[in-house]
């Protein structure tokens, strides 16, 4: 890599960058252009080979930027620019440069338009305008199968496997909860009351509240039980972590919710005796590798609680080998994401991936949906569609039922 060339990433990741730089090629002069004490001075950034920066950055300092031409410009964890008329893809598009590309381990995470603003930024024009792909390929499989023979000479495929042969073993382990019938009655009062609330006019956010209980029902109800342990769920996962302090081992577990965040944290420490520690959006970007050291350098067991929208991509967490997906998450690129930073380059020991998911529930639904969009997405097309408008899968979600076990057109 020659001097002129700029890597744009999401803040949290520039000093891991930064890192693999100074590991990898120790050669490159590499600074971080980030934060209040940055250069206002354009060749300043002749004095370094790469320039590293967040996307926010580069949309605030993009006249800066615009005074060089870059040799390359790398997009990292490029499904940041997937909406194509958001600022901040306009910004690192209009750079001048000579070669682009884009890092991605996601590149549709919505439907195909987000691989048309990855490709545009690539090689613009390539596949032509926006208005005309729109028109050209729908949201479907066949679509996605014509585009592929377009898009395949643009695109380097590599599996973590692939990349590294040397890597130990995945194990994927379902972790089916069966509620206990108090539990599945709790359940089954608030899926009524979804239900007669939103019909079939159900959307994602009418699942929000199903999807809580089946964190902890503490989530929706006040104080449903007194010890978190109580619940079904949640009683599995303190049985997960036994055997892994057993072993000596770390772990990351990924929640979705703030509040479930907090009881994990303070309680897995305070019944185990372990270091525990958190980081979702209320956690500066600044802090998070600081976090990721601290449970990188402990000795034995120590757990890190994770949302997978704030940590689940590009950070490298190779320090724990057991994985834990407290809650299913609808789309099945953000699970892959979040499971992929304790299983990548770097990596030792097996790696055991825990899915929990409540039986005769709407976690039941996503967990078949998730296997579904994979099945579509290796026979289709490099990515996975976690589309939120899947009418069917919500109201399949919405119907579900832990007392009887039936789904959306099951004869009663």
């Amino acid at each position: 890599m020659t001097k002129g060339s700029t890597l744009v990433a999401p803040v949290s990741l520039l000093e891991n960058w930064r890192r693999e730089f100074e590991k990898f090629a120790p050669s490159l002069k590499v600074c971080i252009h980030q934060g209040g004490n940055r250069t206002g001075f354009y060749k300043d950034f002749l004095n370094f080979n790469v320039i590293l920066t967040s996307y926010e950055t580069i949309l605030r300092d993009n006249s800066l930027f615009m005074m060089l031409n870059w040799h390359i410009v790398i997009a990292d964890e490029a499904q940041a620019i997937k909406n194509p008329v958001a600022r901040r893809t306009i910004a690192i598009k209009n750079l001048n440069k000579k070669i682009s590309l884009a890092v991605t381990g996601t590149p549709i995470e919505n439907n195909l338009i987000d691989l048309w603003s990855l490709l545009d930024f690539v090689l613009p024009g390539y596949i032509g305008e926006l208005n005309h792909f729109k028109k050209t390929y729908t949201q479907d499989v066949e679509s996605a199968l014509e585009l592929e023979p377009l898009v395949s000479p643009l695109i380097l495929k590599r599996t973590v496997t692939e990349v590294a042969g040397d890597l130990p073993d995945k194990i994927e382990v379902p972790q089916v909860i069966e509620l206990r019938h108090q539990e599945a009655k709790l359940y089954e009062d608030i899926r009524e009351q979804i239900f007669d609330e939103y019909g079939d006019n159900a959307n994602l956010v009418s699942l929000i509240k199903l999807r809580m209980f089946c964190a902890h029902p503490n989530l929706q109800t006040k104080s449903v039980y007194n010890q978190l342990h109580e619940f079904s769920k949640y009683e599995r996962l303190i049985e997960i972590v036994e055997e892994i302090r057993d072993n000596n081992e770390k772990l990351i577990i990924f929640t979705s919710y703030k509040k479930m965040t907090d009881y994990m944290v303070d309680d897995l420490s305070s019944r185990f005796g372990l270091y525990c520690d958190f980081i979702d959006g209320r956690v500066d970007v600044t802090e998070r590798q600081k976090i990721l050291d601290a449970f990188s350098e402990r000795n034995g067991t120590a757990i890190l609680v994770l949302n997978p929208k704030a940590a689940g991509s590009g950070l490298n967490i190779t320090a724990a080998n057991h994985v834990i997906h407290y809650n299913l998450e609808w789309n099945p690129a953000i699970e892959d994401q979040a499971s992929a930073r304790a299983y990548r380059r770097g990596q030792q020991r097996p790696v055991t991936i825990h899915r929990l998911f409540c039986s005769g529930t709407v976690e039941e639904i996503i967990n078949d949906r998730l296997n579904r969009k994979r099945d579509i997405s290796s026979a289709a097309i490099i990515g996975t569609d976690g589309s939120d408008d899947d009418k069917a899968d919500i109201l399949q979600g919405l119907v579900m039922s832990p007392l009887t076990k039936k789904r959306a057109g099951d004869s009663y």
